[in-house]
């Protein structure tokens, strides 16, 4: 590894031992062969306005029903500003860890490049997260430092009461932004000069950590370096969205989330394009977005698109022509139903947090029927089965990846699960035809993914069990039409109880108030037992056969 920039070494001294490291395939690709002291926010805005173009809008929004927009010079000004109020007022260390909580706004959007600028390690989160769920993330990178939309501040405020369950002994600072006062971001930045000396990381110095869940709920951090960010915008973004500088975008992902990091971020960023900000949207609104902005690629999941094609009608989009579908598996039937109202074949793609963005993707011409598509240009994959040998074309087995990318948990022994052999094990079924083609078959684990969002069923047992009437529990996905899969619970409860309408409200309610409201279980089906084996493990497997049935 390069010399690390960093004075705090905590992230690099918790990466996965080398040896657990997948290959990474860099040696020999012209498109991710960067120079070994990089600072990808410089890349990504302060190279476009040294090279002269400073004019150009990069972000664009709504404010009190006017659009307004924010040039690259712009932008890369307030970024300095933030900067500096982090390495000056808060006076955090390089290699700090810094948590990021806000919607999609110009201020999230300026404080993540600002904190990668002043070489810290940045932590996105999902604005729906709850005290519980954000100590799990501040305790396991041992945050010390929150940026923090004023709106959300109630979650981390629980985290910083010392008589709160909450409490997060590692964070001492928080600075909320989209407020007023004197000592908000915002007041603080604006008094900034608005040069600054970014910090002169290594390319493989840690620039974020996206928490995911797993099976068994528990967090895991996966680490991403500044070449990697690049590498994303650089694989993906370069050869199958052909993302140009005269491209507007927009979208509904959470930049708390790879997917909207990469699409609503880093990718139009890394061409001089332009990104439209939206905290909220639903499907008339994200429709609406492309009219009013002329936007020329979208990015959301597929339920929206299904729900979007019955409102196309309604508006102008004669600027869109991609539309990428990622972040739960695409069925056939909203592809075609979106291609026959819209005329665009959409761009699906597989990828994941532990691999930063998608590597199986393919678009207009390429797109075959029922396949997701091929390995993104820079990547391999292949099937294997349970011995890692690879199979015959057409057979089901494990995805196994490989490229500039790959996984790296922060400290979690579940490092030996997802790489093995040197390659990506993403968890996956697929079976491959002759030509490369890759078709999706089923996740291989206990995630349920709804309508986009990636809920570990365990965590929702462990909440429902916290209810006095809960004796015991079990949540798996039932699938759906419209979301993909729906939360589905099926509860014993403790005598004395009723099983009615009015207890699947109250646990419903519990539920949304504990964990982020999307993970409640929009199902709950009360039974007297539960299946288990002999030593008393919950069989989910039996549960998931069930609720498919019932899903039919």
């Amino acid at each position: 590894m390069e010399a690390s920039a960093y004075t705090d070494t905590f992230a690099r001294d918790h990466l996965p031992p080398l040896e657990q490291w997948p290959e990474l395939l860099l040696d020999g690709n012209p498109d991710v062969d960067y120079p070994a002291r990089l600072n990808c926010a410089v890349a990504l805005v302060d190279d476009l306005v040294g090279r002269g173009d400073g004019d150009r809008i990069a972000l664009r929004w709504t404010e009190d029903g006017r659009h307004c927009s924010m040039t690259y010079r712009e932008l890369m000004e307030l970024t300095n500003r933030i900067a500096r109020v982090l390495t000056e007022d808060m006076r955090l260390q390089s290699g700090n860890r810094v948590l990021l909580r806000g919607p999609n706004n110009v201020m999230m959007a300026a404080s993540w490049l600002a904190a990668v600028k002043a070489g810290m390690v940045t932590v996105p989160t999902m604005p729906l997260l709850r005290a519980g769920e954000l100590k799990k993330a501040i305790d396991k990178a041992q945050i010390s430092a929150v940026l923090c939309d004023k709106r959300l501040s109630e979650e981390i405020e629980h985290c910083l009461d010392k008589e709160h369950a909450a409490y997060c002994p590692s964070l001492s600072q928080v600075l909320y932004f989209h407020d007023r006062g004197p000592d908000s971001l915002d007041s603080l930045a604006a008094a900034k000069p608005a040069d600054f000396q970014a910090c002169d990381t290594a390319n493989d110095d840690i620039c974020l950590i996206a928490f995911t869940s797993g099976t068994t709920g528990k967090p895991k951090g996966c680490m991403h370096f500044h070449r990697d960010v690049l590498a994303m915008c650089d694989t993906f973004s370069r050869h199958i969205l052909n993302m140009q500088a005269d491209d507007v975008v927009c979208g509904t992902p959470p930049l708390a989330f790879t997917f909207g990091l990469g699409g609503l971020l880093c990718f139009p960023l890394r061409v001089g394009a332009s990104v439209v900000l939206t905290e909220r949207l639903t499907p008339d609104e994200l429709l609406a977005t492309v009219q009013n902005f002329g936007a020329t690629m979208t990015f959301t999941a597929p339920t929206f698109y299904r729900q979007m094609a019955a409102l196309l009608a309604k508006y102008d989009l004669s600027t869109l022509k991609t539309t990428v579908s990622a972040g739960e598996s695409l069925p056939d039937a909203t592809r075609q139903l979106w291609k026959e109202a819209s005329g665009i074949e959409m761009t699906d793609g597989i990828g994941g947090t532990e691999m930063i963005h998608v590597y199986v993707s393919s678009a207009g011409k390429d797109v075959r029927r029922g396949a997701i598509g091929k390995v993104v240009p820079g990547y391999v994959a292949q099937v294997v089965d349970e011995r890692f040998q690879p199979v015959a074309p057409g057979v089901v087995g494990r995805l196994a990846v490989k490229g500039p990318t790959g996984c790296r948990y922060l400290e979690d022994e579940r490092q030996q699960v997802f790489v093995q052999h040197g390659w990506n094990l993403p968890g996956d079924t697929f079976a491959m035809d002759e030509d490369g083609y890759l078709y999706y078959q089923a996740r291989n684990d206990d995630m349920i993914i709804s309508a986009g969002y990636n809920i570990a069923g365990p965590d929702v047992e462990g909440t429902l069990l916290l209810h006095e009437a809960v004796a015991e529990c079990g949540v798996v996905g039932k699938p759906d039409p419209e979301r993909g899969s729906v939360v589905k619970a099926y509860v014993v409860l403790k005598p004395g109880f009723e099983g009615d309408a009015a207890m699947v409200k109250a646990l419903q309610d519990h539920v949304k108030a504990a964990i982020a409201p999307y993970k409640y279980p929009r199902e709950i089906e009360f039974t007297d037992s539960l299946p288990r084996t002999e030593t008393g493990k919950l069989q989910r497997f039996v549960l998931r056969a069930l609720a498919s049935e019932q899903g039919k």
